[in-house]
């Protein structure tokens, strides 16, 4: 566990993990499997969970099968529905960091507020909201889904009614009655809408692009089927291992060949002709893009909800507020008590990373301006010992995302065995080449997906229009190329000499800065 070592101002400890989502979760469990135990997770709020314990909206549900969606070396044979909804989750991710011993490392309502290497100590200096620690390494499993984003409106600060962003729902605003507007059409809207449909007055939905929606194949896992899963464990791998299987099957359509996406489309569209019978509604509700280019959404109430009489799909944007009434791009004026924002993260620009201060004096933010990269999705060029779970590039526009993030703890078990092996206060920086030969690769495999060639405009791009976000191949490839640390790729800092370091402290600032590179042998 953490220690105050003699003559240390702070607490210092081998490994600080920023979240406490599946990825803070999953990093934690494999730090101990590795037999390390000094390490801290620091989490901003007071109880674990990530986006599942923040998303507590109305029909909050996920979009993968939950025996997928769950570690493998958890598996949760009582899942009561093929694709869970969020209480479940969150609890799962209770019972993960209870079963596996995790929350004496927790420390929550511990927001991280800067995280800065200090290159004559090889440490991170780690400021929180609780206080201050040193760690050898840092790995921040934030997430891309953790800081809602809502767009800049004019006007919204006149708004005399209610707002509040979908993953901040407010439980104490009733919506009965009322007059509610949804703006935008991604994962959480489509679950919102049918799920306050029937309470509210009258429901608008402001759609800037209608999204791809799938039939869900939902239903409630039966008592037999759980009995099964838990007499005989094996069948729970195997479920697992079915549906991983057949997702691993359709990358080659998003990836190589999008025009294979086109029976998908059609099932699309018959989906959405059989729930919405009105030509002008349908219209609006028909995409005009390659159907994968944004993320493919799944309902069975979304179209249906939509068709009801007191909801209105206004096909624009919000562009802005008078007071309560809202004003489209088109110019449709629309009267409301509520406005709730579906309108995403911040995914391409995460805040976590404005608060990383690398080698050099930048920050992660300022390193990435330009685009994010990093190597194998892991660790970014100038911030040494500092590791990403769900790093750029990693993201998956068809599979679970936990698959991912096991291989990157794969990723982290190995760099830490590497430190373990070179010995003494040691770092571990990826060469830049690495990197930049590392991220010209996916994006050149890139350039024929579907999410760059199917003619929309997601939250996949960045402000630049490159897609940093998604992994351009099957997660087979992704663990093969995670498996283990090619120390090759990477420069050995080891302290200065005693003697270089006096002389650092009489240098001008930037110098103080420059720090030793041993090659690895």
């Amino acid at each position: 566990m953490a220690e105050q070592k003699a003559g240390q101002e702070h607490e210092h400890v081998r490994v600080a993990v920023i979240g406490s989502g599946f990825g803070g979760l999953g990093a934690a469990v494999r730090l101990r499997r590795e037999g390390i135990t000094d390490f801290v997770v620091l989490e901003r709020a007071s109880a674990v969970g990530g986006t599942w314990r923040d998303n507590s909206y109305p029909g909050c549900a996920c979009d993968v099968p939950s025996h997928l969606y769950s570690f493998s070396f958890a598996p949760n044979p009582d899942w009561p529905r093929t694709f869970s909804g969020q209480e479940k989750i969150h609890d799962y991710l209770e019972h993960v960091a209870d079963i596996f011993r995790i929350r004496p490392h927790i420390r929550f309502d511990s927001e991280v507020k800067q995280a800065r290497w200090d290159a004559e100590k090889l440490w991170w200096v780690v400021e929180t909201a609780s206080g201050t620690l040193t760690a050898d390494v840092v790995v921040s499993a934030t997430g891309p889904l953790s800081d809602p984003k809502v767009p800049d409106i004019p006007g919204l600060d006149t708004f005399e009614g209610k707002v509040f962003h979908s993953a901040r729902w407010d439980h104490d605003y009733d919506l009965r009655g009322k007059r509610v507007a949804v703006i935008g059409t991604g994962a959480s809207a489509i679950q919102i809408v049918p799920a306050v449909q029937k309470q509210v007055g009258r429901l608008t939905l402001f759609q800037r692009t209608p999204p791809w929606v799938m039939p869900r194949a939902d239903r409630n896992i039966t008592r037999a089927e759980r009995w099964l899963h838990r007499q005989l464990p094996f069948t729970t791998q195997a479920r697992r291992g079915i549906l991983w299987g057949i997702r691993e099957l359709q990358v080659q359509a998003f990836t190589k060949r999008p025009e294979e996406l086109g029976l998908v489309e059609r099932i699309a569209k018959a989906n959405l002709h059989r729930a919405v019978k009105d030509p002008a509604l349908r219209a609006k509700l028909t995409p005009d893009y390659r159907i994968g280019c944004k993320r493919i959404l799944l309902s069975n109430t979304y179209y249906p909800a939509l068709a009801q009489p007191n909801v209105d799909v206004v096909a624009s944007g919000l562009q802005e507020v008078r007071g309560n009434t809202l004003v489209a791009a088109d110019g449709t004026e629309t009267e409301v008590d509520a406005i709730v924002f579906g309108t995403g993260f911040h995914v391409t620009d995460m805040p976590i990373a404005d608060r990383i201060v690398g080698a050099d004096g930048d920050t992660l933010m300022q390193s990435w301006k330009s685009g994010m990269k990093a190597l194998r999705g892991a660790t970014a060029a100038g911030f040494p010992n500092f590791m990403t779970i769900i790093g750029p590039n990693t993201g998956l526009g068809n599979s679970s995302m936990i698959l991912m993030i096991e291989s990157q703890l794969n990723y982290l078990a190995d760099y830490m065995r590497q430190l373990h092996v070179l010995g003494g206060r040691v770092a571990l920086t990826p060469r830049e080449s690495a990197v930049t030969g590392w991220n010209n690769r996916v994006q050149d495999r890139m350039k024929r997906t579907v999410w760059n060639t199917g003619g929309c405009d997601s939250w996949y791009l960045d402000a630049n229009g490159v897609n940093t976000t998604v992994w351009p191949g099957t997660t087979t490839e992704f663990r093969q190329a995670t498996r283990h640390v090619d120390v090759g790729e990477y420069e050995v800092v080891r302290p200065a000499p005693a003697e270089k370091s006096a002389a650092k402290k009489t240098a001008p600032a930037k110098t103080a800065r420059t720090k030793k590179k041993v090659e690895a042998a």
